[in-house]
């Protein structure tokens, strides 16, 4: 059989004219009775068998439409539905060509440096350029700015490469790319012009769609984007999820910006002029099926179970949709896309109170902690780390947080048979702060309060008193470490924190060393009579036991306490050096010559005042200390 390519056609001299003639140019490219027209594509040969087809089928509409013509209708309908039938498959052929997908690494490289353009800016891309996406952001990994590269070609576009990225424009941050060269496209809408003109419009759009649908999936599985159902993404764990919510954030990036919005263009290419929204149809029938594929994945985080660890992520999903929510208004900006805007919309809005709600859930989690068993050594409680380190984090996030919370704090019992409240005055809190920041003091306010309640269960109330000292102060220490926490609770605020914390360092003095002390005291040791008077000898040995006594258990005990902050730590064993040392050597300088006048003094005077300054050393270290480790007076 002689290749259709060398055969004649319309206004060649070939046999008959008019339709006649037309109708062989068509009949011969029809595959269903020719093995080599099945075996070869009209648009992969020679250009002007191309213009020669297509002349054809213009020359065959024109007859439908033209009263003059003597052909049998039927006959002309049938070349058209065999035209149709061609044309399809050439459209089809043409898309599959060109419907490599976007390499996932060719967009999330992060090492590639980036540059912006005005949307004016062109540029041509070398085979071997990327296009990237550059990290970044605050919260613990989560907020990434995507941006491509291209290189400069002298401002002059070369729209005949076969690359599937050789273009770069930008309008606002969407960043579009050229998916099918120039030439390409201009065959693909001389077909699609036809396919309509002829009534095959439905067929046009499904083929289309078909074709690009499967290359967006393709870019979708390259970017990470797993097919998943809602419940699905709910039965995850948690640390599954977090890695999916990191992929997430920077695939749709891409997908808003760089996919939907260059495969908006290419269909507005393609389509644009040839029908009532053919375009915008064309484009929904790609892209609403991966677009909603994106979208379920936020939904289900925005709708599922809410625990205080979900908080930072679903604010990183927040602020990236907040981010997008524009972009996504230009790329579904059409009436039929609608739905598209709205979903994302009412997202946005379900994670804004997914956030709120959990804020308060963390609130009620802290004040019911229901931890009984004390923290050996009075040292900082797990909650008090975990609470200061969580509101730590609320503060990177403080300018969505400061949006979305915008109610104080409610601090009265709601229910029946709740745990009792703390009572403040938020009155005297409100002036220059937000309702975020009202927030952040009421937690630390029930914190404060929860561990009120765990410190009454140590047996010693010095014990007690030293865990509420190294939490407040932990409390203190946190917030000031922290600038943005720290300007949202306010220097003065802090300040009486400070305070309490020293409160309860005194109270925890006064409670072990004021019975130490008393032992040291001239009371009750001078008597008088008719006969002698003076110093009580045994009553100063007896004062002498028990100080060494009462010295030798607070050494015992306390020193497997524990003050964690080298600082706060130092500080403690210089006030109560500063009570304990003088007093000590002036009792020992006062009544020394007593005891050591009699039988066995260094059973009374067992330490020397250089012991006692190094016994202090040792207390708070959270290590058991021996007494051999004294200095013993001789």
């Amino acid at each position: 059989m002689e290749s259709p390519q060398h055969r004649g056609g319309v206004g060649d001299g070939g046999d008959g004219g008019g339709v006649e003639s037309v109708e062989k140019v068509i009949l011969r490219w029809d595959s269903t009775v020719s093995e080599e027209a099945r075996e070869r594509m009209i648009f992969d040969g020679d250009r002007e068998e191309v213009h020669r087809y297509l002349h054809a089928v213009d020359e065959i509409q024109r007859s439908m439409q033209s009263t003059s013509v003597s052909e049998d209708p039927n006959k002309v309908n049938t070349t058209i539905q065999i035209a149709m039938a061609r044309l399809e498959d050439e459209f089809r052929n043409i898309l599959i060509t060109h419907a490599s997908p976007i390499e996932g690494d060719s967009l999330l490289d992060p090492s590639t440096s980036s540059h912006s353009y005005s949307s004016s800016d062109h540029c041509h891309e070398a085979d071997d350029d990327r296009t990237t996406v550059a990290g970044g952001g605050g919260g613990g990994d989560c907020a990434v700015e995507e941006e491509q590269l291209f290189k400069s070609s002298g401002g002059s576009l070369d729209r005949s490469s076969g690359s599937g990225m050789s273009s770069y424009r930008s309008i606002s941050s969407i960043r579009e790319i050229d998916l099918i060269p120039l030439d390409a496209i201009a065959d693909l809408r001389s077909i699609a012009e036809r396919m309509i003109a002829a009534g095959y419009l439905r067929e046009c759009i499904q083929v289309y769609g078909s074709v690009r649908k499967s290359s967006l999936d393709a870019s979708f599985r390259n970017l990470g984007i797993e097919k998943l159902s809602i419940g699905d993404i709910q039965r995850l764990e948690w640390d599954a999820l977090e890695n999916k919510i990191r992929r997430w954030i920077r695939a749709a990036k891409v997908c808003v910006r760089t996919l939907f919005a260059s495969e908006k263009r290419l269909s507005e290419q393609i389509f644009e002029g040839l029908g009532t929204a053919v375009d915008d149809a064309c484009f929904l029938e790609t892209v609403k099926g991966p677009a909603v594929q994106l979208f379920n994945f936020a939904e289900a985080i925005s709708i599922g179970r809410r625990s205080p660890e979900k908080l930072f992520k679903i604010l990183d999903l927040h602020d990236a949709l907040f981010e997008l929510l524009p972009d996504i208004d230009i790329v579904f900006q059409s009436k039929t896309a609608e739905s598209m805007r709205i979903q994302a919309a009412e997202i946005l809005s379900r994670l804004a109170e997914a956030a709120r709600g959990i804020l308060s859930e963390f609130e009620n989690a802290v004040l019911r902690e229901p931890s009984k068993v004390p923290v050996p050594g009075g040292t900082i409680h797990p909650l008090t780390r975990y609470v200061m380190n969580y509101i730590s984090l609320i503060s990177d996030y403080k300018q969505t947080m400061i949006e979305l919370i915008v109610s104080k704090p409610s601090t009265g019992v709601r229910y029946p048979g709740d745990p009792p409240m703390p009572e403040v005055d938020f009155s005297d809190l409100e002036e220059g702060r937000t309702a975020l920041a009202l927030h952040l003091i009421w937690i630390i306010v029930i914190l404060e309060f929860n561990l009120e309640g765990k410190s009454q269960h140590y047996k010693d109330a010095s014990l007690a008193h030293l865990f509420m000292m190294n939490n407040v102060h932990y409390i203190v220490q946190k917030a000031k470490g922290s600038p943005e926490l720290r300007e949202m609770i306010g220097d003065d605020y802090l300040r009486k924190l400070t305070g309490k914390f020293r409160q309860a360092a005194t109270s925890y003095q006064r409670a072990t060393w004021v019975k130490v002390l008393h032992c040291l005291r001239d009371e009750g040791l001078h008597v008088s009579g008719s006969f002698s008077s003076g110093v009580s000898k045994n009553v100063l040995r007896e004062r002498f036991k028990a100080f060494n006594a009462m010295l030798e258990e607070v050494h015992r005990t306390q020193a497997t306490w524990l003050v964690p902050d080298t600082q706060l730590r130092e500080e403690l064993r210089i006030s109560i050096s500063e009570l304990l040392i003088p007093a000590y050597r002036s009792f020992l300088g006062r009544f020394r010559s007593h005891i050591e006048s009699g039988r066995h003094p260094e059973a009374y005077i067992k330490y020397s005042v250089e012991d006692l300054e190094t016994s202090v050393l040792d207390l708070f270290e959270g290590n058991p200390a021996t007494q051999h480790y004294w200095r013993r007076s001789q």
